[in-house]
């Protein structure tokens, strides 16, 4: 990790909106203002015919073809098979994250100068694939990445600092156990945290990379085709143009719905309107299912972090989404504790990279650009995580040979660093290798697993009889590098492997994307 000269900020890389901060001159986080000046920019990425346009206005969006408009990009980020078409060239779910990352880096050069290093966030249950994707797509937009951070981590230090707690080796060192639930446009987890002012330690995590206030706002949208359909018998979904529309009339009533008991939604198609009137308690209605899918993993994490209701220091809302009334409703039932809407929802992310990022600054030999009296104060902050996905090795299943399973070595929420090791046995007699594939994932069957790296032993003695031991060690360090090494016990045969972020782009691929995003894209 180096820094290199020129400002650090903290970005928050959300499905539906992005912020950037930084700590000004009194140690602050704080978050800057985009072109528009507001402290979001939509992640909405139009590709027009003659220019990028990063976070156009609804009046734009509505005049463009659909087919022009890149939306929740987060959801597609270390899918190789998603690209975007534009001037017969691909982009990547990468390139398109970078654009977003440009347009909000030149933003803030306005108004703090030069940037050149970030912290990046990401939800903590996505896995090393999208992890690299996103750190990718900083270094394409010209950004040096100084680390990926999880949001719930992010947002527990601004919580902290908020608290006045931060770092405050002064303060008794009280432990305080707090539940962050983080339901942003696109995605969604929610983390147990156990703190004192100077060590941050997470107990369980979970979540769904796929769920987010877009699918309430999609829910709204299919509701108003249904209604559509039934009365005049023409069915929107069919027009890609009216369903633009379709779902910026339901994203802004459930905005809406938020603060009202009632709103009227008007949608046309064909020449015929629609015009109803909604209430919040129909809209929970429809969108209950998806409400229930956070309600149960809420009530996991809390039972893997050993907390039950009532025990909760605090309850943090963080992401848009949490505005829904019937969110705080329902947390409030699950966890005995009135949620806290200390922090401001769509800003606390990014103002906890910030504070990451100058956390890691501080502890650079010169802590060049973070002030003395800060710097003391965040040098001896310590945070320790779980791994968010489940780590294990194919082998055969020992009640039946012929079918392979995926045998979980390191559970999912496991304080890291953390290593284990297991012995198994050869499947035939006179086996002559060993392949080892580490699984990512905690379904039995191995192809619902992420492979995410494998290595094979050679060379094994001669006549070995079946089950003859292999020993198997995973180790999984605080950086997230992944360990993974074999030995064939009888003649001491060993292979390994390390697992750094694998997939993704390599540095060729990269620096070519930053020079085709530097050279051939006019950012508005």
């Amino acid at each position: 990790m180096k820094f290199l000269e020129g400002k650090t900020v903290g970005i928050d890389l959300g499905t539906t909106y992005s912020a950037i901060a930084y700590l000004d001159d009194e140690g602050e986080p704080t978050v800057i203002n985009n072109a528009d000046g507001r402290p979001i920019t939509p992640s909405v990425v139009l590709l027009d015919d003659d220019r990028v346009v990063v976070g156009p206005s609804f009046e734009r969006i509505s005049v463009a073809s659909p087919d022009q408009i890149v939306e929740a990009i987060k959801r597609e980020m270390g899918n190789k098979d998603f690209h975007v078409v534009y001037q017969n060239k691909k982009l990547t779910p990468e390139f398109v994250s970078a654009l977003i990352l440009k347009k909000m880096k030149q933003d803030a050069e306005q108004s703090i100068g030069p940037i050149s290093n970030a912290v990046i966030t990401v939800p903590y249950y996505f896995n090393d694939v999208r992890r690299k994707a996103t750190q990718d797509a900083g270094r394409i937009a010209g950004l040096n990445v100084v680390d990926i951070i999880n949001e719930p981590t992010a947002a527990t230090l601004a919580y902290a600092w908020q608290k006045g707690e931060l770092g405050r080796a002064d303060l008794k060192a009280d432990e305080r156990t707090i539940l962050v639930y983080d339901l942003g446009g696109g995605t969604f987890d929610v983390t147990v945290v156990r703190y004192t002012p100077t060590s941050f330690r997470v107990l369980a995590t979970d979540g769904d990379v796929m769920l987010g206030g877009l699918d309430w706002s999609r829910r709204l949208a299919e509701h108003l085709v249904e209604q559509f359909k039934q009365k005049f018998n023409e069915d929107p979904s069919s027009d890609p143009e009216a369903m633009l529309a379709f779902h910026q009339e339901s994203e802004d009533a459930k905005r809406d719905l938020s603060e009202k008991s009632q709103v009227p939604v008007s949608v046309y198609f064909k020449g015929k309107t629609l015009s109803v009137s909604l209430t919040r308690a129909e809209f929970e209605r429809m969108t209950a299912d998806l409400l229930h899918r956070t309600k149960d993993t809420t009530e996991l994490v809390m039972q893997q972090a050993g907390v039950k209701a009532g025990l909760l220091d605090e309850v943090i809302l963080v992401g848009g989404s949490t505005l829904m009334p019937v969110v705080e409703q329902m947390l409030r039932e699950v966890t005995g504790r009135e949620p806290s809407r200390e922090l401001m929802p769509e800003r606390a992310v990014a103002e906890g990279a910030a504070i990451h990022a100058a956390i890691l600054q501080a502890r650079t030999p010169d802590g060049a650009g973070v002030a003395e009296a800060v710097r003391k104060r965040l040098n001896c902050v310590k945070t320790s995580d779980v791994n968010s996905h489940s780590l294990g090795i194919k082998i055969s299943d020992p009640s039946d040979k012929s079918r392979k399973i995926n045998h979980i070595m390191i559970p999912k929420n496991t304080p890291v660093p953390h290593s284990v090791n297991q012995r198994f046995g050869t499947n035939v007699a006179g086996q002559q290798r060993v392949h080892v594939e580490i699984l990512e994932g905690d379904a039995v069957d191995p192809a619902a697993c992420e492979l995410i790296g494998d290595f094979r032993v050679f060379n094994l003695p001669a006549s070995l009889p079946k089950g003859s031991p292999i020993e198997i060690t995973y180790a999984y360090d605080s950086s997230g590098r992944i360990n993974a090494s074999a030995k064939e016990v009888t003649g001491n045969n060993e292979a390994s492997a390390e697992i750094v972020r694998d997939g993704g782009m390599n540095e060729d691929e990269i620096g070519d994307a930053f020079d085709v995003l530097t050279d051939e894209y006019d950012i508005e």
